[in-house]
């Protein structure tokens, strides 16, 4: 049997930086988006605080450090001090979760990627009280951990990206017509079946730009 080829997906911080400059871009693009999908159950800001969670990033990159660590941990402090939403403050536990993992020290390949993903979900799970299904981003995120944990050990950059953009796609179309079950938009539980759930959104703006 002949050795599977070696993997070609490995990011550095370098590459991180300019992936997250791209996410900025697509945040701020976004907003009037995720602003609109989130007023017909929510508070209608959701878009507002991702930009500006954007804006503190993109003022924070140029003096973070190379390592993923430092950038991650960099991006938690611009989060943090972005605004007091929830889904601020849960974006802010998520990085500095990636900033604290061992995976995070260097370069990251598909496997580190595919556990800080999983610590991340963990993190926010216990933050934020949501369980899989009740139809929030923590539904992508799975789905994309999940995705690209069974992608072949030596997919690339492109590939790796289209199956995360694949399963953040069939985790939307899958809850559409589930009710919300978490948050403010629990208590227009039937109102948001057949809605888009505007974090799920985000996070498949994200995955796109990314």
């Amino acid at each position: 049997m002949s050795a599977l080829p070696a993997p070609t997906f490995s990011v550095d911080g370098p590459t991180l930086k300019a992936a997250l400059a791209r996410w900025c871009q697509a945040m701020t693009t976004a907003a009037p988006e995720l602003n609109a999908l989130d007023a017909r159950l929510g508070d209608g800001d959701l878009g507002t605080t991702l930009q500006r969670c954007a804006e503190n990033i993109t003022g924070a990159l140029p003096t973070s450090g190379d390592s993923p660590a430092a950038i991650f941990k960099a991006c938690a402090s611009a989060c943090a001090k972005a605004s007091g939403s929830s889904f601020g403050t849960l974006l802010a536990v998520a990085f500095l979760t990636a900033a604290k993992s061992p995976h995070a020290a260097t370069a990251l390949d598909r496997d580190a990627m595919v556990a800080i993903l999983s610590a991340a979900l963990e993190a926010l799970m216990a933050r934020g009280g949501a369980k899989l299904g009740d139809k929030t981003m923590l539904d992508s995120l799975e789905a994309i951990s999940r995705a690209l944990h069974e992608a072949p050990a030596n997919a690339d950059a492109a590939m790796l990206k289209s199956a995360a953009h694949n399963a953040a796609t069939t985790a939307l179309d899958a809850l559409r017509n589930h009710p919300n079950k978490i948050g403010r938009a629990r208590m227009f539980a039937q109102q948001s079946v057949g809605l888009d759930d505007p974090g799920m959104v985000a996070v498949l703006r994200m995955v796109e730009m990314l």
